[in-house]
């Protein structure tokens, strides 16, 4: 008899979350825990922040957190007024020491911050190296030197960074994290990838990067990780990247090409059939398993509809069979930005999640995307109009938070 009030309790509140999807725009910690009570029921909150805390000096974030930084506070308050249960970083400098993210946990967000809520503890994290600022020893830009300072060294890394880990992704969590069942591909090469985009020389058709390079090159700009979390609701798997812009390059589209593909690298995990190429660092092969629930998490630096982008690379993700689509977090602030600059755009307004000046404008290159068992009560963008309380955080970078709430299956 229990556990059929206990099964037909569950079956109800689906039906009625199904019915009645809310979108917290604004990050309201004690409504959206007076929803879960009202329904009987525990969500889990995922979210995606590209937090613009990275430093152009090898150990600079760690410098700056240790003296008192004003962006990672405002960061920090943020997190504290959303209150994510997981979070993927994007652009959190990796130190091997861990420093950095040992000090954001305890200065910044184990503190109430201005503008922010109570402490924030995050029990588990997960980072790792990245390909940002690893020299590659050729001449990838084509500018006659190898190597070199400032933002010629940085177009000769594996990933643009002017030092290893700029640029780096932290995954906090609540909830345990299986390590021992992490899968990365930061050294996954990209010439593996079946019919890679890889980039030409316009001017004579022959491949832009050398045999020997090519032979060398890795997919991703900074990594991809599959890190699963045993949640309430179940294990999910996070899968965390941030490819490369589409941009920075020359006529040859290096960065679009690969930006296609780095995405097309999650389609193809996602996606049946047998996969002996798809090897992760570790040497084991194949892609996720087709009952496994997941979230794609990250700032892959394209729009569905605007920007300078390959044509269709977000949608080889968004609209992918498996994925569950039918929740886009939206803004307020973002309709109004946008109209401030002008800029005609094709997609919705109310979806974007960066702001890049008048010239770019604003477009939506962040993303949480769920499995398509993973029901979805709603979400949001942290980006409340112009003196709305929250406002004065948003310049911590120029990325907004994009959360989204998972019910129980």
């Amino acid at each position: 008899m229990t556990r059929f009030l206990t099964t037909a309790l569950l079956i109800a509140a689906l039906i009625l979350l199904a019915a009645c999807v809310r979108v917290r725009v604004q990050g309201d910690r004690d409504a959206w825990a007076r929803d879960v009570r009202a329904n009987g029921t525990a969500a889990v909150r995922i979210a995606t922040y590209n937090t613009s805390l990275n430093d152009d000096r090898a150990n600079g974030l760690i410098e700056r957190l240790e003296a008192g930084d004003a962006n990672a506070r405002k960061v920090a308050a943020v997190l504290q007024r959303v209150r994510p249960d997981i979070v993927l970083l994007n652009e959190f400098d990796y130190d091997d020491a861990h420093r950095a993210a040992d000090l954001f946990q305890q200065r910044y967000l184990g503190v109430a911050q201005p503008g922010g809520g109570d402490a924030l503890t995050y029990a588990y994290r997960y980072l790792a190296p990245v390909n940002t600022g690893v020299p590659s020893g050729f001449d990838l830009d084509r500018n006659g030197v190898i190597g070199g300072e400032g933002r010629s060294a940085g177009n000769d890394s594996w990933g643009f960074g002017l030092h290893p880990g700029q640029y780096g992704m932290l995954v906090l969590s609540r909830y345990p994290i299986d390590t021992n069942d992490v899968r990365t591909f930061q050294h996954f090469l990209w010439k593996n990838l079946p019919n890679a985009r890889a980039p030409r020389d316009p001017k004579t058709g022959e491949p832009w990067y050398s045999a020997a390079a090519w032979a060398k090159f890795p997919l991703s700009s900074k990594s991809h990780w599959d890190v699963p979390v045993r949640t309430p609701p179940g294990r999910i798997h996070v899968l965390a990247a941030h490819p490369t812009p589409p941009v920075f390059d020359g006529t040859e589209n290096r960065n679009g090409l690969r930006n296609y593909d780095e995405i097309r690298l999650w389609s193809e995990y996602l996606s049946g059939g047998d996969k002996p190429w798809l090897c992760d660092d570790r040497g084991r092969c194949g892609g996720l398993a087709q009952d496994a629930s997941f979230v794609i998490l990250g700032d892959h630096n394209a729009d569905p509809a605007d920007g300078d982008g390959e044509p269709g690379a977000i949608l080889q993700v968004v609209n992918h069979p498996r994925i569950n689509n039918a929740v886009a977090p939206t803004s307020e602030g973002g309709p109004e930005r946008a109209a401030q600059y002008g800029i005609a755009r094709r997609g919705n307004v109310a979806q974007h999640t960066g702001d890049f000046g008048p010239q770019a404008g604003t477009m939506r290159l962040d993303y949480v995307l769920p499995s398509k068992d993973l029901p979805v009560r709603g979400g949001g963008i942290f980006w409340p109009k112009q003196g709305a309380p929250g406002s004065e955080l948003l310049d911590a970078s120029d990325h907004h938070l994009v959360w989204l709430d998972i019910a129980p299956r």
